[in-house]
């Protein structure tokens, strides 16, 4: 049987960087942000366009436009996620099929604890970092404003409580041989499970 871990985070914290270790050793990643980018190019665009006119152009939904109609408007943000989530649980439960009979897989999901979906892991591992490295890692990303970072961590649950809930903390504040370290122990103990 599939052993489910979950991957999770605050924005900022380093999951891309732990999900290609991941990678590299040789464990299937779900990356849900990846999923929604890649729906942002296909399937989902008509439906954003209609409930945010002007979000996309040449049928790839504009992160920056889409971001101007809900930043700031929950009842807006609401009516995206009401677009966005099923689709998005449905590639997982594609994915989560597709590997039915791989010994180990990870769900990277930012807002795993938030939606409730820590409930179909059998672990997760919390990426965390110093606040002063995550708010400098996040405002490097292009069109970053401190609007939108407190936007997102506004709708985030707080990382010190992301880490009491999990069974694994990967600190990314260390260098890449140590982060890496972190994932093979990781590895070693569900290993010997």
């Amino acid at each position: 049987m599939t052993f489910i871990l979950g991957l999770t985070g605050s924005i900022g914290m380093g999951k891309s960087t732990i999900t290609n270790l991941f990678r590299k050793h040789g464990v299937p990643v779900y990356d849900a942000d990846q999923t929604v980018h890649n729906l942002y190019r296909g399937r989902l665009a008509p439906l954003i366009e209609v409930a945010f006119p002007g979000s996309t152009q040449d049928g790839v939904v504009d992160r920056a436009k889409l971001s101007a109609h809900v930043v700031g408007h929950p009842e807006k943000l609401k009516v995206l996620e009401a677009i966005v989530h099923p689709a998005v649980q449905e590639e997982q439960d594609l994915f989560i099929q597709k590997h039915r009979h791989t010994p180990l897989i990870v769900l990277d999901i930012p807002l795993l604890f938030e939606n409730g979906k820590d409930q179909h892991c059998k672990a997760v591992a919390v990426v965390t970092t110093d606040a002063a490295t995550q708010k400098k890692r996040v405002m490097m990303r292009e069109g970053m404003t401190e609007e939108k970072m407190e936007s997102f961590l506004s709708r985030q649950m707080p990382d010190l409580e992301k880490r009491k809930r999990a069974q694994f903390i990967i600190d990314t504040s260390l260098d890449i041989p140590d982060v890496e370290r972190q994932v093979l122990s990781i590895l070693d103990e569900l290993s010997a499970r």
